[in-house]
């Protein structure tokens, strides 16, 4: 998965100069998260909801006229953005750019390609690539079994048995923990798998009959929690 496949494109840009009550209403209105600040067709930062928020709070918080007039027509984007802020680049893979988030702390990076800003890579974007993994708007089983060693055949193992119950295998998703197994121990992770079945407890039966421990499952049906 690339970064730019998944980005926000053509992102709104804003000036160090812009007033950053405009930079609020733009955020608001247009339901973002970031805007890289661009000046001279150079990133020079990126000022985020977050900051914007806590300048008004603080207005509100004082109470003070001269604070709201401040805030409102003197208070500029370069005054409060993050400076050379982390950025990824548009043929990064999602991964990298999942891992430089955990390592770095950051929610959102600007996206570059050949110099220039061309994309936002936010939460939102982030949400939308779990919902699609997940299938969030398919009506689908789900199972979690584990946690266990992945070997050679055993993603096909489950598979043939989720499908040997009668269900439609959608997808099979080993998921890690993010530290490395120690001592010499095999990394163990925990599986989810995702089917369409009309009988959520047979295959939860034919699972736990191989050897596998299922942790929870829900079904589609019901969306009751097992």
């Amino acid at each position: 998965m690339i970064v730019r496949n998944w980005m926000q494109q053509n992102p709104t840009l804003v000036g160090g100069d812009t007033l950053l009550s405009e930079a609020k209403r733009i955020l608001t209105e247009h339901n973002l998260q970031a805007l890289p600040v661009v000046d001279d067709g150079r990133l020079r930062g990126m000022v985020t909801r977050q900051h914007c928020l806590r300048a008004a709070h603080f207005v509100a918080r004082t109470q003070s006229a001269d604070e709201y007039n401040f805030f409102a027509n003197r208070l500029k984007v370069k005054d409060i953005m993050v400076r050379n802020p982390a950025t990824v680049r548009a043929t990064d893979t999602m991964e990298e750019c999942l891992r430089r988030g955990q390592d770095l702390g950051i929610g959102q990076f600007p996206v570059i390609d050949d110099g220039k800003v061309v994309g936002v890579i936010s939460s939102k974007e982030i949400f939308s690539l779990a919902a699609h993994f997940l299938g969030a708007w398919e009506k689908r089983c789900g199972i979690t079994l584990g946690p266990m060693e992945m070997k050679p055949g055993t993603s096909g193992r489950i598979a043939d048995l989720v499908e040997g119950a009668g269900a439609e295998v959608q997808a099979i998703y080993p998921i890690a923990r993010s530290e490395n197994g120690g001592n010499g121990q095999p990394h163990e992770r925990k599986v989810i798998v995702r089917f369409h079945a009309a009988e959520l407890k047979k295959v939860v039966a034919v699972l736990e009959a191989a050897g596998f421990r299922v942790i929870e499952s829900v079904d589609a049906h019901c969306e009751d929690k097992h």
